[in-house]
């Protein structure tokens, strides 16, 4: 089993997937291929994906059973001891209370819209 995930690319990349695998969802593809034909088609997303993201999920023989490849996402796999895992980018809470000098809170529409014109 194969599934071909991806976010914001080109509709002819999408389109090109199609002949070769079942689109269940938007951007969401599956279907048993070969092997070989499963690495051409990773080839051609890499180089068609544009500014978009794809994510290639595969079953193989390991303790999971099954691998992943991700293009362009700040989620990377990683291999420890043995099992892939996905280390996520450590992202700090943005400033809150306009520390950073935006303004916060509700704006004077959405207040009136909420509590009233008044």
């Amino acid at each position: 089993m194969t599934v071909i995930v991806l976010t914001n690319c080109p509709a002819g990349l999408r389109g090109f997937l199609t002949r070769w695998l079942l689109e269940i969802s938007a951007g969401v593809f599956i279907g048993n291929p070969s092997a070989r034909i499963r690495d051409v088609l990773w080839d051609e997303v890499q180089q068609y994906a544009g500014q978009g993201r794809a994510l290639l999920a595969h079953t193989t023989n390991n303790e999971q059973g099954f691998t992943f490849r991700t293009h362009d996402h700040n989620w990377h796999p990683v291999d420890y001891e043995g099992l892939t895992l996905i280390r996520r980018p450590n992202v700090a809470s943005a400033p809150r209370n306009g520390s950073d000098g935006s303004k916060t809170g509700w704006s004077k529409a959405s207040k009136r819209r909420r509590f009233g014109r008044a």
